[in-house]
């Protein structure tokens, strides 16, 4: 769903740029809170939380180039709003596909630059607050199980498909450059969209569900579904010693205090690691047997004449325009490489992103516990 340039007038264009500046700055601060456990997981969670989040931006961005057929020569990618907010957090959801679009943009010309506000209101906004919304929603109604996170993820990912190409169009009734008729054009997005919805929700669910399936503490979404394993001192037991519960119990007034043993810390190394070999498996190999068709704005823009007037992309002569290298003629390989180099790109980025927000975010709680201290 990525807008090139020409679809939307200027007025519009630099109106949508504005919400999305808006809405990356409150992001900025949020992502802050969220990268530094503040409010579910504490500090612990924040350690993994960083480098997962430059793992999330890189593989949405390997996971949006495997276009999948939908209808009759149309396909659909991944727009990895809801993925995102699931995992890491909806502030940090919109930065991850916000750095996505970025890079698309500036290395492989893939959605306009002066399109660029209207993309990430779009796809980055409009999704995560959707999905994120309706994902609270459900895990506060759904028993409280691991398989309750994953449903909400599938319905929530469903939904904010649609949603977006409701928001392309609105945007487009304001400030279109073709005259072409808006309930023709809200009809054909969304019913397309819902189609290639039912694709984002299942890469959405499976994703959620393997990640929670060997480490549910890294899934932000899944956060206090359960309860760290407590020590309670026995009455019966010898002074020294203790017995793990599981469950909360009361104990005799007679007995000693119940000790609290913080849960050991795991390295999220190995899911980090996993991860990237996914993403460079998506982008630099199973890409090539994507599908060809266009997706579905492309599709929807060709047949309502939405694209009467695009201009051509100010980066069109990239070395990495249409996630191909110049001069490598062999499209297997071309492919493979763009791709390979765009994961590394947006992992580069979307890491050092986070990782230096953390460290504000901790340099800036520095001084706030000396002056409590001090009091």
């Amino acid at each position: 769903m990525h807008v090139p340039d020409g679809f939307i007038n200027a007025p519009v264009s630099v109106a949508a740029g504005a919400v999305a500046a808006v809405a990356v700055a409150v992001s900025l601060r949020g992502a802050r809170r969220e990268l530094a456990g503040a409010g579910q997981g504490g500090a612990a969670a924040a350690e993994r939380t960083a480098p997962l989040a430059g793992l999330v931006a890189a593989f949405i961005f390997a996971v949006q180039m495997l276009n999948f057929p939908v209808a009759a020569g149309t396909s659909g990618h991944l727009l990895g709003g809801a993925l995102a907010a699931i995992l890491v957090g909806p502030y940090t959801g919109v930065l991850c596909v916000s750095v996505v679009l970025l890079m698309q943009g500036v290395l492989f010309a893939d959605g306009g630059l002066t399109a660029l506000g209207v993309n990430i209101t779009d796809m980055a906004i409009v999704t995560t607050v959707v999905a994120y919304a309706l994902f609270r929603g459900l895990v506060k109604v759904l028993p409280r199980r691991r398989r309750s996170i994953t449903v909400a993820s599938f319905v929530s990912a469903l939904v904010s498909v649609p949603a977006a190409a409701v928001a392309f169009t609105a945007l487009y009734a304001l400030g279109g450059t073709a005259d072409v008729a808006i309930d023709k054009v809200f009809t054909a997005m969304v019913g397309v969209h819902v189609l290639i919805g039912i694709g984002e929700a299942a890469i959405t669910a499976l994703t959620v569900g393997a990640v929670i399936a060997v480490r549910p503490d890294l899934v932000y979404g899944a956060r206090g579904l359960t309860k760290p394993l407590e020590l309670r001192t026995s009455p019966l037991a010898s002074p020294g010693t203790a017995e793990p519960a599981v469950a909360a119990t009361t104990a005799p007034a007679t007995a000693p205090a119940p000790t609290a043993v913080a849960a050991p810390r795991r390295s999220a190394r190995r899911v980090w690691l996993a991860g990237v070999a996914a993403a460079l498996v998506c982008a630099g190999g199973v890409s090539y047997y994507a599908s060809a068709s266009p997706d579905g704005l492309e599709k929807v823009a060709h047949d309502q004449g939405i694209d009467a007037k695009t201009k051509d992309h100010a980066t069109k002569d990239s070395p990495l325009a249409d996630y191909s290298v110049k001069d490598i003629t062999d499209p297997r390989l071309s492919g493979g490489l763009a791709g390979v180099i765009g994961v590394g790109a947006t992992l580069a980025v979307g890491t050092g992103v986070f990782v230096f927000l953390r460290r504000r975010r901790n340099t800036g709680a520095q001084p706030a516990a000396r002056q409590t201290e001090n009091v």
